[in-house]
């Protein structure tokens, strides 16, 4: 009998009144009396026997002693599945007294043509029965009973994924409350309509036929080595159906041993990218890095952090991480400890306080530890807030580069790489402003002999290469709307975006982490790297399909009965409907498919540094309007696409809230 039935039998005996199933426990203790006198006439003649006159009177007596003493001592009095240990002490006394009794007539007395020896095999026999009933009542309303009705709420699952990470998902999940195994899907046709594990493969084209039967709410993703691009087939398939699809990693970021729950993730982004990364270049990953002196600047950041695990992984000889936040250095510096738990290396951690704008603090830094590569990646980067404190962001990024660039060249820093962005690219906002002029100050160096920083500087040191990677959105950065799309729809909605027809270009931390370390490998000087971002992604479409793969609807003219609404709430100051990732149309490829060259124009570092003396100028009076105006004469492809929103200037002017 499979377990629907026996749920259901349960479910009926359950519902029946008080009176009618104390009346059915007594029926079968009388039918228990018979079995067992049965069986011990049976034992001690050592055959079965048929019934006869003498046994009826036995029967008789049995079943007179029964009903008044089980009834006396309260056994139909518990309820059944919930009986401890109590209720049995209750059968073992009633059953004690019975047997005495029982005993004292068939066995001392004893009555003609009735065995002696039954007065003693029955009792036990009984004691047995009528015990062991109770125990498998317990068993059947009480925990498999139970057990049913409450997997019957746990989420129905299937696997996507016959192989070994699929087989080793569905054993973990048959191990843990809160999800209910149906069965695999598979495209191999060798596998389907077979049984792996003891559960059925099915076909992908009868995932439609197979929802609602079998009460589907969610779709586990077990192919860890198919590719990115077939991957992303099924996912945008699978995107019709309403089930909750989430995924293991890829292969490369499983650890060795079995797959646990632990390994699932929602769905990201990288998911529907529909490329797989490029293995990385072992020299030039290596060639910067490896037993040298690395020093990341906002190594506590998004980009700086992962570009630190990155560089952990070349066991450089030292790595320097500065940070102005005490928190993100220390989160940053924890987690790399870890990470050396894991692979010892000889790599020395040094944790460093300063601000990038503190020229005396950074040169300290510098003078102490001669640094061979620098990794620029602190940076103010959330456009709208840049946008509502200009001069801070220009500060930061501008100058922040500068005094850095200028100390790496002092102390003879052999590679300088400052992590730019695709909104430095024809700039609508501050921030992709400040951070063209920062890629302008890198270009102007890049000339300059390191004598001129300083008078009486010999000749004879050697440059410093100057090199800034461009890349767009990274996915999981701190801002990112892949989170954000996330928790809003846990909340329920809506999801909201700044423009329904926005587009970016989005690539994953690692990979760009890894492609700026290759590309400064790659650097001659004054270098303008650019990463192949793939092709842009449609905000509003990646919304629909995180609604859509999160097993519900979106709400809208035409399903008005959907679950989650997109709203539209119109486009911040400063921001742009696209992104670009080059001034020119003409980049050079390099050795690496994932990285061009651009070659872009620069001013002369002189004609640079007097009208960065003007801006400094007007940053120091926090001029906001004089700040763009410069800014737009430096970057003369800076086109703002808004009025200016500084706080304080809006507050002055009696325009703030």
């Amino acid at each position: 009998m499979n377990d629907i039935s026996l749920t259901n039998i349960a479910q009926f005996t359950l519902g029946l009144p008080r009176l009618t199933k104390r009346a059915i426990a007594l029926l079968v203790d009388g039918g228990l009396s018979l079995i067992t006198l049965w069986l011990a006439l049976s034992l001690q003649l050592e055959s079965w026997v048929v019934w006869e006159d003498p046994l009826w009177w036995v029967a008789f007596t049995s079943i007179s002693l029964i009903v008044p003493i089980f009834i006396g001592f309260g056994l139909y009095r518990a309820i059944f599945r919930y009986s401890g240990w109590r209720a049995m002490l209750a059968v073992v006394k009633a059953i004690a007294l019975y047997g005495a009794i029982f005993t004292l007539i068939f066995t001392v007395i004893g009555v003609s043509e009735v065995p002696r020896s039954i007065g003693v095999i029955q009792p036990l026999l009984l004691l047995v029965s009528v015990g062991g009933s109770r125990v498998l009542v317990r068993y059947w309303l009480g925990g498999l009973y139970r057990d049913s009705i409450q997997r019957q709420k746990w989420s129905g699952v299937l696997i996507y994924g016959a192989g070994s990470a699929g087989r080793q998902l569905q054993r973990a999940l048959s191990m843990t409350s809160g999800y209910r195994p149906l069965g695999y899907l598979d495209d191999d046709p060798h596998l389907q309509g077979q049984l792996v594990d003891g559960w059925r493969v099915y076909s992908p084209e009868e995932l439609p036929d197979l929802i609602e039967p079998l009460a589907i709410s969610d779709l586990l993703l077990a192919m860890p080595s198919m590719h990115r691009s077939k991957r992303m087939e099924r996912i945008d398939w699978l995107r019709q159906f309403p089930v909750h699809v989430r995924t293991l990693p890829s292969v490369s970021d499983l650890a060795a041993g079995r797959v646990t729950l632990a390994d699932l993730h929602e769905l990201d982004i990288e998911d529907l990218l529909g490329r797989d990364p490029v293995t990385p270049n072992g020299i030039l990953i290596n060639r910067n890095t490896h037993n040298k002196v690395v020093l990341v600047t906002g190594a506590g950041g998004s980009i700086g952090s992962e570009l630190c695990r990155q560089i952990l992984n070349c066991s450089p000889k030292r790595l320097l991480l500065v940070d102005n936040s005490e928190y993100a250095l220390y989160e940053i510096h924890q987690s790399l400890l870890t990470q050396l738990e894991s692979n010892p290396t000889e790599t020395e951690l040094v944790p460093l306080l300063a601000s990038v704008q503190d020229e005396m603090r950074i040169g300290e830094i510098m003078d102490t530890w001669s640094p061979y590569t620098v990794y620029h990646a602190a940076a103010y980067k959330h456009v709208p807030m840049v946008e509502h404190n200009p001069a801070e962001g220009v500060r930061n990024n501008v100058w922040g580069t500068w005094v850095c660039a200028k100390m790496a060249a002092l102390y003879q820093a052999q590679h300088f790489v400052l992590i730019s962005t695709d909104k430095a690219v024809r700039p609508t906002n501050v921030m992709g402003a400040s951070k063209r002029l920062a890629e302008m100050v890198l270009q102007a160096m890049s000339v300059l002999n390191p004598a001129d920083l300083r008078p009486g500087m010999p000749d004879s040191r050697v440059p410093t290469c100057f090199s800034m990677v461009r890349f767009g959105n990274v996915l999981g950065s701190s801002g990112s709307v892949v989170p954000k799309f996330r928790q809003q729809i846990r909340d329920g909605g809506p999801v909201t975006l700044t423009h329904a027809d926005i587009t970016r270009f989005f690539m994953t931390i690692p990979e760009s982490a890894q492609l700026v370390i290759q590309a400064s490998a790659m650097a001659t000087g004054g270098d303008v790297f650019v990463l192949d971002m793939g092709q842009p992604v449609r905000i509003y479409d990646l919304a629909r399909r995180m609604v859509e793969l999160s097993g519900l609807t979106v709400k809208d003219q035409h399903h008005p009965e959907g679950d989650i609404e997109i709203e539209v709430t119109g486009l911040r100051p400063g921001e742009k409907l696209y992104e670009e990732l080059l001034i020119g149309n003409d980049p050079k490829p390099t050795q690496h498919p994932r990285i061009m060259k651009a070659h872009e124009k620069m001013l002369p570092y002189d004609l640079l540094q007097e009208k960065l003396s003007a801006l400094e100028a007007a940053l120091s009076t926090n001029d906001v309007l004089l700040i763009r105006l410069l800014l737009q004469e430096i970057v003369t492809d800076y086109t703002p696409n808004s009025n200016v929103v500084d706080l304080v200037h809006l507050e002055q002017i009696g325009v703030g809230a």
